[in-house]
């Protein structure tokens, strides 16, 4: 039975981090980079080697997902991994934002997370390790990307809870919670809208991030939070009125 690394969004920024860390995993035979563009994919195949085996799947369909459901019951791995980080996002007012792009980001950042966890824990053993990409985002309200930090806050509650429903049987699932990131997530995501987030405080990069999500899973820890600013706003979100906050960001944006 191979072992593997599940690793989503995994053709570039965050998602690449995963994969270039844990190629180096001695007790992985494979890593399984999952992401719709196939270009993309080939690209990461090609710099990270044959250990990669990719798959093109389009995470806002969930007949897709479920076709590579059945390539993993197929194949039967041990999952050593798996890390739900496909996300999708728009920083903008409700009215800059159609009903199909509101729903589809709601089915790529919570969906698809439940769907491929659902199907992956089957295939998990002592030892094995989730890790959900929720975000800084969820630890509050937030105008002007309503939908994006409420499906990052169903990601954190989501992992969290599952966490103590799996921990008898030796797997671990972490909410990991990052602050801004340079990442293509973020220019995709500012659209030209007249009012869009526009102060990214406390920018990092992904490969320390990635690191710190690493080491906080295998110490079986329920949240990985990385950097000053992150953790002041987790503990600013547990004493402050959540009114009081939306205020101080609508003032940090400038709004």
């Amino acid at each position: 039975m191979k072992k593997i690394a599940l690793i989503t969004g995994a053709s570039s920024g965050f998602g690449k981090e995963f994969v270039k860390l844990l190629r180096k995993e001695a007790e992985l035979d494979e890593i399984w980079a999952v992401a719709r563009d196939k270009r993309k994919l080939k690209k990461v195949q090609k710099q990270f080697g044959d250990k990669i085996q990719i798959f093109s799947v389009d995470l806002s369909n969930l007949d897709e997902i479920m076709s590579f459901g059945e390539v993993i019951k197929q194949e039967k791995p041990n999952i050593k991994y798996l890390i739900n980080n496909a996300g999708y996002a728009k920083f903008c007012s409700y009215d800059n934002i159609s009903v199909p792009e509101s729903i589809n980001m709601i089915d790529v950042n919570c969906s698809a997370v439940v769907a491929m966890t659902l199907l992956s824990l089957p295939f998990m053993r002592r030892g094995s390790h989730i890790l959900n990409v929720s975000s800084l985002a969820s630890f509050q309200p937030l105008p002007y990307q309503n939908i994006y930090s409420s499906t990052k806050t169903f990601v954190r509650h989501y992992s969290r809870a599952l966490q103590v429903e799996v921990k008898q049987k030796g797997i671990t699932v972490t909410a990991v919670c990052p602050g801004w990131m340079r990442t293509a997530l973020y220019d995709r995501a500012k659209i030209g809208a007249p009012k869009t987030v526009n102060n990214f405080f406390g920018m990092t990069e992904p490969h320390r991030v990635a690191k710190k999500a690493l080491r906080d899973a295998r110490r079986n820890h329920d949240m990985s939070v990385y950097g000053i600013y992150a953790k002041t706003a987790h503990v600013a979100s547990k004493v402050l009125p959540q009114r009081w906050i939306m205020k101080m960001w609508m003032m940090q944006q400038g709004f």
